[in-house]
């Protein structure tokens, strides 16, 4: 049986191709908003981080209605390193609407998601966005999309999709380029046109697969999914079972049920198949699990996420300067954090160390972790951090297999052959060149995960920051050989104290400083980026030996160069593999893993 009166549908696309910007149009044109409303952009980003970045982190669900239909709408994150919540989601939905820029056309993401919708069958709908940017070229565009359909081995029926331009900035959505842009109207009919009502049996057991975790203070964890067969009601008793786990079966009660309604939820006493649901009170509930009926305990089947690529060390902070200006500082107050993360990032894992002080976090990639990171520092905690490495694996030969990424990489021509360089040094293999529009060039490269790692800035510097780098994980490959990550070593400060400009002045000749006068700095802590390979150690705390009054006042005429503050992923590009970096609420400090230079040098004798 069909549900008529509901739509599920996914917004997918590459990031930054306007899914966000789409679904508040979506919201504001089907009436959530009051006419005199105070609306924020994106407001479906609700995150301080995804706000800040103007990116989407987690998915989202909001609900909107047109002509007596209810529109059930997902807006799924664009980056690769959130990708997890992309495949999950999808099973919740009955068709995508999947957004391409009019401009850039396909990217690697828009690769990746459209595989994952065209292998559960979804059918899809295409909506070429930023037709109004002075460079658009959608035809070209469409006729690109219709290429990756074919390349994806898509059906007839997804071959046959329908094609939108639209314009989500300016709030209007057109069949074709001649039509007059007035609204999303065309966009509203397309959905109820194009994608199927949900399905399911009304008279057999429930059946509910948690497809995403919502985690609430005052309830704990919610778990949301869509109602695939009966009916689920508030007070009903239910199973837990779970298809990658067939010995997981656990009574549990429904205590409270609600539905989306535009950006809210609202309580109801039951409901039907097709609807999307949040459900609490089920205190260990996990994605993947499917709530029945315990007369016919049935798990629906859930694919497993992807694997994580990169890990980290999470360390307690052990520096002289540790616990002055965090709120949890202990291993106990880590561990729980760390584990609390799993309730709802899918694509994480959280492994103990031989050491109770220490853990291993796998992720995504380098921006996964590095929200994770911020998150914690803004909520409180004071930890440290290892350099990021990737996860090997072994064939059967005994082989040993990296991680590897095809990288897509637009410059001007005039950058090329510098990127080229650069990431054929890091063992990247160029497998296209291509010239577009207006004298710039598309590279492909094969590069392994670790290449990549640190390389960021350095392509923003060398762009001059026009250059874009899109990556996507491509499987794994043989071992590529070693990568040398730095070239320039690292200033190191000598003794603990607090820096003064005197000391700055004689260390700003060996290189970039990180820190100003007036810093705290300990033994050990890196202090700025030598011009040279190796690393040296200063005393930035020296002071002038006062002979006479005249020299005492001669301080004043020394200029610093201001010193360079890195961000946070600056500092995780930036520390190498002998290096940690410590982080507070209120300060990144780059470090040593071993601080007493004594010691520090026979480690390092020894690994020579």
């Amino acid at each position: 049986m069909k549900r008529e009166n509901i739509r599920n549908i996914a917004i997918i696309a590459h990031v930054d191709h306007g899914k966000t910007t789409l679904v508040d149009e979506l919201l504001k044109q089907s009436g959530v908003f009051r006419a005199n409303q105070e609306v924020a952009e994106r407001v479906m980003d609700s995150g301080d981080i995804e706000r800040e970045r103007g990116i989407t982190i987690l998915s989202k669900n909001t609900a909107v209605t047109y002509k007596d239909t209810k529109i059930n709408i997902i807006d799924t994150p664009g980056h690769a390193d959130f990708g997890g919540e992309v495949e999950r989601v999808l099973k919740m939905v009955n068709g995508v609407i999947l957004v391409v820029d009019a401009f850039e056309g396909p990217m690697p993401q828009t690769k990746f998601v459209l595989k994952n919708a065209l292998a559960l069958d979804l059918p899809v709908i295409v909506c070429v966005n930023k037709i109004d940017r002075p460079e658009a070229r959608p035809e070209d565009v469409v006729d690109e999309v219709l290429e990756l359909l074919m390349d994806l081995d898509a059906s007839d029926e997804q071959l046959d999709c329908p094609f939108l331009y639209a314009s989500a900035k300016a709030g209007y959505a057109v069949r074709d380029l001649a039509d007059e842009p007035k609204d999303m109207m065309p966009l509203f009919e397309t959905i109820l046109t194009h994608i199927p009502a949900p399905g399911g049996n009304p008279d057999a057991g429930t059946q509910v697969l948690i497809s995403t975790i919502d985690y609430n203070e005052y309830v704990g964890r919610i778990g949301v999914g869509k109602v695939d067969n009966g009916r689920i009601r508030v007070n009903q008793e239910m199973v837990v079972v779970n298809h990658h786990d067939p010995e997981k079966c656990k009574k549990v009660k429904i205590s409270k049920l609600y539905e989306f309604d535009g950006l809210g939820k609202v309580d109801v006493t039951e409901a039907e198949i097709g609807s999307i649901v949040a459900i609490s009170g089920i205190a260990d509930i996990h994605i993947g699990d499917t709530l029945c009926s315990p007369e016919q305990p049935q798990a629906i089947p859930f694919q497993k996420i992807s694997e994580p690529t990169i890990s980290m060390h999470f360390l307690v902070n052990d520096s002289p300067l540790a616990g002055k200006e965090g709120k949890y500082v202990t291993s106990r107050h880590l561990r729980d954090r760390l584990f609390r993360e799993l309730n709802t990032d899918v694509s994480l894992r959280v492994e103990e160390t031989e050491t109770t002080e220490a853990f291993k976090v796998s992720g995504r990639g380098e921006l996964h972790l590095s929200v994770l990171i911020e998150n914690m520092r803004r909520e409180g905690y004071e930890f440290a951090v290892s350099k990021a490495e990737v996860l090997y694996k072994t064939d059967e030969k005994g082989k040993r297999l990296e991680p590897m990424e095809h990288a897509y990489v637009d410059v001007d021509d005039e950058f090329s052959g510098t990127v080229i360089q650069k990431l054929s040094e890091r063992k990247g293999e160029l497998l296209n060149m291509s010239v577009g529009n207006g004298g710039s060039t598309r590279l492909e490269f094969s590069i392994p995960s670790r290449g990549l790692i640190g390389y960021r800035g350095e392509f923003l510097t060398d762009t001059k920051g026009t250059g874009v780098l899109n990556t996507i994980f491509d499987g794994y490959g043989p071992y590529k050989g070693d990568i040398s990550y730095r070239k320039q070593g690292s200033l190191i400060a000598f003794e603990a104290g607090e820096a003064i400009t005197y000391g700055l002045f004689n260390a700003q000749e060996r290189g970039t400083l990180f820190i100003g006068p007036g810093e705290k700095v300990y033994a050990g802590m890196v202090v700025g980026e030598n011009g040279k390979p190796e690393d040296i150690e200063l005393n930035v705390c020296k002071t002038k030996k006062l002979t006479n009054t005249r020299s005492s006042s001669a301080d004043e005429a020394l200029r610093l160069t201001p010193p360079r503050i890195l961000s946070l992923e600056q500092c995780l590009e930036f520390i190498d593999t002998d290096e940690l970096l410590e982080i507070t609420p209120s300060s990144l400090r780059i470090r040593k893993k071993i601080l007493d230079p004594t010691l520090r040098k026979r480690a390092g004798l020894n690994s020579k």
